[in-house]
């Protein structure tokens, strides 16, 4: 077989035999288990070891460099794909989907159950509660014991919580699934995240997550249009009873086909207490937080579910025509991810980090609600599309994460701030309702100054969180500033 290459730019690039001619136990042992039969030789020490042996050796060393790195052949780079991309994503997809279906199916529940605004936005976003409270929980098993075996029992769980969703008759029960479902979607985005921080290297994360996130978004495309379709056939029941079918086949998949042992190699040594110490007294994680949490919650609460009543309540649009917005908001959004990713790595290619994009963003985010509360007349689908988009930022808010913290540390630090995206989430979109409600209601539709009130305080929160964000870029830019112009001030002053 043909010698080392220099690897192509962007490429995943594993060091050579020359830096590691020895391998430990655990490693040989695991070289059996990964499933990849493919090799690649070196031109004087003949074959090199298997993609996941090397893999476990090095996942806690530095990234490898161009200069000692040999290029994955086109096949590895599949099999990567097909054995720890595409199973993770897929959980991320069902994961989506349970998310957004509650726009979909909420005039269904309102009509078969008499929910009320309140009861509808705490059931839809109780989900949300759950899945804030198991993501340290998550952060720290997948790091102990890596993605696969949290993922695929998890999912298990949410299979569960999905079958009792589509049997249940009251709405204490609606609820507990609804608390099973986003307690077993917890690890999806997370394990993701996870193992594309251990299999790829740390200049691709961004676009690695932007792929993740851009599959997984593809369940919102799927709860629109597609899912209306089965709605009319088997009934909002029978599309829970199907997900939980399907929900429990991915988990079989990833039991089954993702390799086991280069997330174990991964563990931070030493007590968990430390960790999650680093994270959270990190001054850093303390800026980012209230921007996820407001921006993220805002986006996915308006996706999820208010986006549905204000198109109908406010914009007068019957139901061909909310699922339509739907749909282009589902599109918006996996697009977005894409976008978001290859913007990122493009930049930062040029010196540009994530978290300047993430601030462009969010100020283009609060033009376009603004814009939305006040009518501006302007085409609603591009201004929802927008509003959705904005639901892909977590890839730059884990890319900037990469930044902040080792790769050891990727679950927690990523469970720890996903407790933000998905707390922000919770509390907006039961908020937002609490406030709806406050307007007298006909049948379950609201006036549009009880929506726009809903939607103004939102906005503020996020004004408010990413001036916290950018103060210390600020604060520098002033300092540097008046250093620079104190020479002139001076000689005025004289």
């Amino acid at each position: 077989m043909g010698g080392v290459a220099d690897p192509e730019p962007g490429l995943y690039a594993a060091p050579i035999v020359d830096e590691a001619p020895e391998f430990s136990t655990a490693a040989q042992e695991d070289r059996g288990n990964m499933g990849f039969p493919g090799q690649r030789c070196h031109p004087s020490r003949g074959p090199i070891p298997h993609l996941k042996a090397r893999v476990v050796e090095t996942v806690a060393a530095p990234r490898p460099s161009a200069t000692t790195s040999w290029a994955m052949s086109c096949q590895e780079k599949w099999r990567l794909i097909a054995f720890v991309f595409l199973p993770f994503a897929t959980g991320y997809y069902l994961s989506y989907l349970y998310r957004t279906i509650s726009a979909l199916i909420s005039t269904r529940l309102v009509s078969d159950l008499a929910l009320q605004a309140a009861d509808l936005g705490f059931l839809t976003s109780v989900y949300f509660l759950a899945f804030a409270a198991a993501q340290l929980p998550v952060g720290i098993l997948l790091d102990r014991y890596g993605p696969r075996r949290i993922q695929s029992a998890l999912l298990l769980l949410a299979a569960g919580g999905a079958a009792l969703f589509g049997i249940s008759e009251v709405f204490a029960s609606l609820a507990v699934a609804r608390v099973l479902i986003g307690l077993g979607v917890a690890a999806s985005l997370t394990a993701g995240v996870k193992a594309v921080v251990l299999w790829f290297p740390k200049e691709r994360v961004a676009l690695a997550n932007g792929g993740m996130v851009m599959f997984g978004a593809l369940g919102a495309v799927t709860a629109t249009a597609p899912a209306e379709q089965l709605l009319a056939w088997i009934g909002w029941r029978g599309l829970f009873e199907l997900l939980a079918v399907v929900t429990a086949g991915c988990a079989a998949l990833i039991y089954l086909v993702v390799p086991e042992g280069a997330s174990a190699a991964g563990a931070p040594k030493g007590p968990t207490s430390v960790s999650l110490r680093t994270i959270y007294m990190d001054p850093r994680f303390w800026r980012l937080a209230p921007l996820a949490a407001t921006c993220m919650g805002t986006a996915w609460s308006l996706q999820g579910l208010w986006a549905a009543p204000w198109l109908t309540d406010v914009e007068g649009l019957d139901r061909p025509a909310m699922v339509r917005h739907l749909f282009v908001m589902a599109l918006a959004l996996s697009v977005g991810a894409l976008a978001l990713g290859l913007t990122a790595d493009r930049l930062g290619r040029h010196g540009v980090g994530p978290r300047v994009l993430s601030s462009v963003v969010t100020v283009a985010f609060i033009a376009v609600q603004g814009a939305l509360i006040l009518r501006v007349p302007v085409l609603s689908y591009l201004l929802w599309g927008a509003i959705a988009a904005v639901g892909a930022t977590t890839v730059l808010g884990f890319a900037i994460l990469a930044e902040y913290f080792p790769r050891e540390l990727a679950g927690r630090a990523t469970a720890a701030l996903g407790v933000f995206y998905i707390g922000g989430t919770f509390s907006l979109q039961y908020l937002t309702g609490l406030i709806v409600q406050l307007w007298p209601g006909q049948a379950g539709h609201y006036p549009a100054i009880a929506y726009q009130t809903a939607f103004a305080l939102n906005l503020a929160l996020q004004t408010a969180a990413l001036a916290w964000f950018e103060f210390p870029r600020v604060q520098r830019l002033t300092v540097r500033l008046t250093k620079r112009y104190a020479p002139l001030r001076a000689s005025i002053s004289a």
